[in-house]
Parts: C-alpha cells; sequence; structure tokens
C-alpha cells in the first residue's frame, strides 16, 4: 500500500509539474505577443504604409478567456473555449488610449465584442478582462458583428453592428436562410451600453450600416446598405443614405442609394461603408469596401472617396480602383481574399490610423495622414469604366512624366 501511494503521489507531482510548466509558457508566450513592436514596412506606395505584424489575432485574447486554470477541474491544462479569429473592430480614441471593439468569434461560430487598447495605436494591444455584454431586444439576436463606432455631436457614443436572426420564413429543413439588420447601442464610457431598438428601413436586409458624426438638418443620419437578400443585394447594392428625428426610434421613411456597384469595377457585386467618415476642411473622407466575383471566389477590397460637408449622401470625389488589397499573408485565412474596414482614427496631428482586418482573421493597422489621403482622393483620375479609358488616362500621365523628364536633362 504504502508503494502504492508513492506512485500515486509522484504521479500527482509530475502532474502538477507539467501543468504549471504548461502555464508558465503560455503566460509568457501571449507577454511577448503582446509587448512585440510593430515596425512600418518600407518604402510603401506613398499613400498608406503598412505594419509588419497583426495588431490583434485570437492568440492575443486573454488565456483566462480559453482555458480552465484550475488544475484540479483541468489538470491537462486544455483549451475549453477556442477563439478563432478577431477582426472587423470599430475604433476610437479616449484620452491616450487607442481603442479597438473587435469582433471575436469562438470555436462555436458565435461572434462576440471585446475592447483592446494600446498606447500608441501601432501595437501593445491589450484586451479588457471581460467582453463587452450587449442587452437583448424582446428578439435576440443570434450572432452580432462588425460594429462602427460613431462619436456623436449629441454626446453619445453610438455602436451599430449587424445583427443576424434566422429568417423566420425559412422551410423546416433551411438551417442557413437569415435575417440582416442594423443593431444600435450607445454609451459614454465604453463600460455601461444601452440597447436601443434595430434600425428600421423598407430594405429586407441592412448591413454595415453606420452612424454620421454630425445632425444633417437636425437629423440622425445614416449610410446604409440595403439588399434583398441575406448574402445577395438583388434590386439594392450601394452605399445608401437616409435620417431620422429620433434615435430612439430609428426609422428611415426613405433611403437612397449614393454610391452604387458598377458593372467590372472593384465594386461589382456589392459594396458598403466602412467607417463613420472623417471630417476635414475640403469633406467628409470615406473608406468603404468593394467586391467582386472570382474564380476563386469573392474578392473584398478597400476604396475611398469624399462627401459634401453640408450635404453629406453627395459625392464629391470619386478616385477610381481599389485604394488598398489584400497582400502576401492577408491573402489567407477564414475567408480567403478579403480586407475590410469598419473603425478608423483621426489623431490631432492629421495621422490616421485604418484598422483593417484580412481573411475575416486578423487585424492590422495602416496609417497615413489628412493632407497625403486629400491628395490621393482628389488628384486620383475616376474609373473611365472601359480599357480604351484606362489606357488613356495611363498614356497621359506616362506623355506628361516623359516631358517632365526630356526638359529636365542638361
Amino acid at each position: 500500500m504504502e508503494n502504492e501511494n508513492s506512485i500515486h503521489q509522484n504521479r500527482t507531482n509530475k502532474a502538477t509539474v507539467n501543468f504549471d510548466r504548461r502555464l508558465r509558457e503560455l503566460k509568457a508566450e501571449h507577454q511577448r505577443l503582446i509587448q512585440a513592436k510593430n515596425r512600418k514596412v518600407e518604402p510603401g506606395n506613398g499613400i498608406f504604409s503598412r505594419y509588419e505584424n497583426p495588431v490583434l489575432t485570437a492568440d492575443h485574447t486573454p488565456i483566462t478567456w480559453r482555458y480552465d486554470l484550475n488544475p484540479d477541474t483541468n489538470p491537462g491544462l486544455l483549451e475549453r473555449l477556442g477563439v478563432g479569429a478577431v477582426f472587423n473592430p470599430g475604433a476610437i480614441k479616449i484620452g491616450d488610449k487607442y481603442i479597438l471593439v473587435a469582433r471575436v468569434e469562438g470555436a462555436d461560430r458565435k461572434s462576440f465584442f471585446a475592447i483592446a487598447e494600446s498606447p500608441n495605436g501601432i501595437d501593445s494591444f491589450r484586451f479588457r478582462d471581460y467582453p463587452v455584454e450587449i442587452p437583448e431586444l424582446e428578439n435576440p439576436d443570434t450572432n452580432v458583428y462588425d460594429m462602427r463606432l460613431t462619436r456623436h455631436e449629441d454626446g453619445w457614443i453610438y455602436g451599430l453592428f449587424c445583427t443576424e436572426r434566422r429568417d423566420p420564413k425559412a422551410a423546416a429543413g433551411d438551417t442557413s436562410s437569415a435575417l440582416a439588420q442594423a443593431g444600435i447601442v450607445r454609451t459614454r464610457d465604453l463600460e455601461k451600453w444601452e440597447r436601443l431598438p434595430d434600425l428600421k428601413t423598407a430594405s429586407q436586409q441592412q448591413r454595415n450600416v453606420v452612424l454620421h458624426p454630425e445632425f444633417v438638418n437636425g437629423e440622425y443620419g445614416f449610410y446604409t446598405r440595403p439588399q434583398d437578400g441575406f448574402i445577395d443585394t438583388g434590386s439594392g447594392g450601394g452605399i445608401g443614405w437616409g435620417s431620422c428625428k429620433s434615435i430612439g426610434n430609428p426609422v428611415l421613411e426613405s433611403e437612397w442609394v449614393i454610391d452604387p456597384k458598377k458593372y467590372h469595377t472593384i465594386k461589382e457585386l456589392k459594396n458598403g461603408q466602412g467607417p463613420p467618415p472623417l471630417k476635414t476642411p475640403e469633406g467628409w473622407l470615406h473608406l468603404a469596401h468593394g467586391v467582386r466575383g472570382t474564380a476563386a471566389g469573392l474578392r473584398y477590397v478597400l476604396y475611398m472617396f469624399m462627401t459634401d460637408l453640408k450635404e453629406p449622401w453627395k459625392i464629391t470625389y470619386r478616385p477610381g480602383g481599389y485604394f488598398m488589397a489584400p497582400e502576401g499573408n492577408e491573402c489567407t485565412g477564414d475567408v480567403s481574399n478579403v480586407l475590410f474596414c469598419s473603425g478608423w482614427i483621426m489623431d490631432d496631428d492629421g495621422t490616421v490610423y485604418m484598422y483593417y482586418a484580412s481573411s475575416d482573421t486578423r487585424c492590422h493597422v495602416a496609417t497615413s495622414t489628412i493632407p497625403v489621403l486629400l491628395d490621393y482622393v482628389k488628384n486620383t483620375p475616376e474609373d473611365g469604366y472601359r480599357s480604351a479609358e484606362s489606357v488613356r488616362t495611363r498614356t497621359d500621365l506616362i506623355k506628361k512624366n516623359l516631358d517632365f523628364l526630356n526638359r529636365s536633362e542638361p
């Protein structure tokens, strides 16, 4: 008996040592990941700068979210609640903190929101202890995702997100048909969140809805994306605009498309507003996503445009082509060949931090400045919509350059 007890004790001690060693390794690797410095990728294209590392990944989530750290109930220190991806964050700066409200997707496919903060906006993002608790409505959300944050002039910070529920009209055996609408919450401190009614429009489905930062003619303005189906835009398609008097009763009586999808462009299949627009002296800067079909599936890229300061539904500049497309490791992930941006921050010095996700898997940052983005938007030629026009535009640039070089030669 004494020998058996000794063997049992040795096994217990060994298991404890293994547990402790594994826990130390997990903590050390997590700290290394969070503390890693992020370096700018040079030379870039002069418009924006990418950075070497993602700013948030599934591995950035706290180990307390994923592991049972009690050796009595989890002696092997197995992962209990897996996290598959962290992506599509809303963004805001409060005080000296750069804050992301990221979409975290668990191994169960359910998404939730979680707040990560950084002292510099480039690296060292650290999640708060707990995810965000979004109050439910009478008709509960099955899934919530892709929150855009708007600091509105009424004094509130609003979060608009996609709320997904099963289509009640779906046949009994149809377990994939869904309805997407725009959920709305507001907060003053990113701690307590008040749920407001979902946005109501004439469209059957709404995704990528964004609240304009200012009142327009005394009303709350919304950028929408009306579509007939959960995936297909149908008779909709494009970035829409509508407004309402009360955010507590958000009903858009009218809605029209201000930036339509277009054949044989980067937004041929569909497009949608990214983050809330940035106000500049020359107009509202917009970052959006465009989608086209390829033999390899859908391809999501980012593009920009500008609208009028007083009438933000009127586009004043529309540079052709994409602003940013997936490159390298960004092309692979849970849903490959996708760039998506739902959050950016304009700092006091004019630096712009663009937080984009790649392939529905991870979050990155790219930086630029307001003067550079204005230059890009105002001076990039529009899409001519035909190959012949593309050749003419490029030929004009080549001729201009060769004439300049010839004049510059001694």
